[in-house]
């Protein structure tokens, strides 16, 4: 019988990125955000994010349902009214992590029994028992699709109750909510596109937390990246689960719903977007490989202010792996679809995600991860041992029964092919001049800047007559197997 005590966190991850950069998040990736808003609510809200691109741009929507309720949001947790934390179920380290920020907020109440201390997103669903009952831990649980009534629970709340809504939506994308932007970097703004996922990956618990797919009305969102480039924002990542299954007013099956309607796919969808301005860049993450269509391929072809760019995750190399994580493709359809983006966009790069150690994998099957590294060369990867989720079709199917050392080893010798592939890539381009959206002073140096090139890769270069949001053409001088470093040689004019 299936052991199902207690799991230690076995999720290690490499990227190989030296500068933070928005749009490398991913649904495995963990980082945090802090809510600062601007109007002059007469109540305080302060708000985390952790996880994916997903929670950071919910916390958008989070804030701006608030604001219209006399919140203002705060960067200051000492004086807000009430902290919300925006969680990420995908991995024990990051739950960890929120348990012990919730522990700290829990101590603070003995001093300021009024704060209103609440849960939101993937953890929120899963924990919501746990959380509120047994660990009392915080006092109100909304679950990604009840953001509107948090107005509300937060009543309940002051009222002297628990307030808990986690009911999955099949209709809600919060299409008619104006975010708050919360990045004040000012350069990239996320887009949400689709909510939820159909998508049953054994090893992904995002279909239990986030609901059944759904897309959101493609001029809606052409309306909010026009407003993000009406507000100087030069560049848009859209964001979904699985950006390539986008469809409105469309079945799965591709049977239309309402007939005196127009219906629009992801390739059409970011048509529509590229066409605001030349000067907004487009990125898209995540795609999907049994999904992504050569259509798409060739709208990204056609146009140049969509990023040649694409974060395809594989996951395992193996075609008997990839059947017990239910990918619904195989090692064959892949390297497909990797050599359909190199025919169609030459100068693509490509990155990918990465897990070592899942259920019953073999050294045979382990190798084939390596050989399908070796044969395609990624740019970049997110790169992960296994480690077992909590409701997921693997926990109730397979046994996780890949030795941690196995699991450690197998993560290592990934991580050293990535590095000398990411290495070489970078190496090739030593002496090109490339087209540099500036994003802001490096973190490493207060004399340079750093922004992204077109193939998300960070670059570095000394300060100049430029500011964030300019374009320069870079003359590449040196790199490392995450960034390029190099000199500034021309300021581009925005296009008339």
């Amino acid at each position: 019988m299936k052991d199902k005590g207690l799991h230690t966190d076995s999720v290690v991850e490499k990227k190989l990125t030296s500068e933070k950069n928005p749009n490398q998040y991913n649904g495995e990736a963990l980082d945090s955000q802090i809510a600062e808003g601007n109007n002059d609510g007469s109540k305080k809200l302060y708000v985390e994010s952790y996880g994916c691109a997903m929670n950071f741009s919910d916390s958008e929507v989070v804030a701006s349902i608030m604001s219209e309720n006399g919140y203002t949001t705060t960067r200051d947790v000492e004086e807000a009214d009430v902290v919300l934390i925006n969680t990420c179920s995908i991995r024990e380290k990051a739950e960890s992590t929120v348990r012990n920020r919730l522990t700290n907020f829990k101590k603070r109440k003995q001093r300021q029994p009024e704060l209103v201390v609440g849960i939101l997103g993937c953890m929120a669903e899963r924990l919501k028992k746990n959380l509120l009952e047994e660990e009392k831990l915080v006092d109100l649980v909304a679950g990604p699709d009840a953001y509107r009534d948090l107005p509300g629970l937060i009543e309940e709340v002051e009222s002297g109750q628990k307030a808990v809504n986690v009911l999955l939506s099949r209709d809600e994308t919060y299409a008619d909510i104006s975010p708050i932007r919360l990045d004040k970097n000012g350069v990239s703004g996320f887009v949400s596109i689709t909510r939820g996922c159909d998508n049953m990956c054994s090893f992904c618990v995002v279909p239990f937390t986030r609901g059944r797919e759904r897309s959101r009305d493609p001029q809606t969102i052409f309306n909010e990246c026009n407003d993000l480039f009406n507000k100087g924002y030069r560049e848009v990542t859209l964001l979904g689960q699985n950006v390539d299954s986008y469809r409105w007013n469309m079945t799965s099956k591709g049977e239309i719903k309402d007939d005196s309607q127009p219906t629009t796919n992801f390739a059409q969808l970011m048509e529509m977007v590229a066409a605001i301005s030349p000067d907004m860049r487009i990125r898209f993450s995540t795609s999907h490989p049994k999904d992504m269509t050569d259509e798409v391929l060739k709208v990204i072809a056609k146009h140049e202010n969509i990023c040649n760019y694409i974060h395809l995750p594989v996951q395992s190399g193996n075609t008997n792996v990839l059947k017990r994580m239910n990918r619904g493709y195989t090692r064959e359809w892949y390297l497909e679809r990797i050599d359909a983006i190199r025919r169609i966009i030459p100068n693509c790069s490509i990155s990918t995600d990465l897990i070592s150690g899942f259920c019953d994998e073999t050294e045979e099957e382990h190798q084939d991860t390596l050989s399908m590294m070796r044969a395609v060369k990624w740019d970049f990867a997110y790169m992960y041992k296994y480690s077992e989720r909590p409701k997921t079709l693997a926990e109730r199917r397979f046994d996780d029964n890949v030795p941690e050392k196995i699991k450690g080893t197998r993560l290592t010798e990934i991580i050293n092919i990535q590095q000398e592939n990411s290495l070489a890539i970078n190496q090739k381009q030593l002496g090109k001049i490339q087209k540099v959206l500036v994003e802001g002073v490096s973190k490493r140096s207060q004399e340079h800047m750093a922004g992204r090139n077109d193939h998300n890769t960070t670059v570095i270069f000394p300060k100049g007559d430029f500011d964030k949001c300019d374009y320069v053409m870079v003359e590449i001088k040196t790199c490392t197997a995450a960034t390029l470093q190099g000199e500034v040689v021309d300021v581009l004019e925005p296009t008339k």
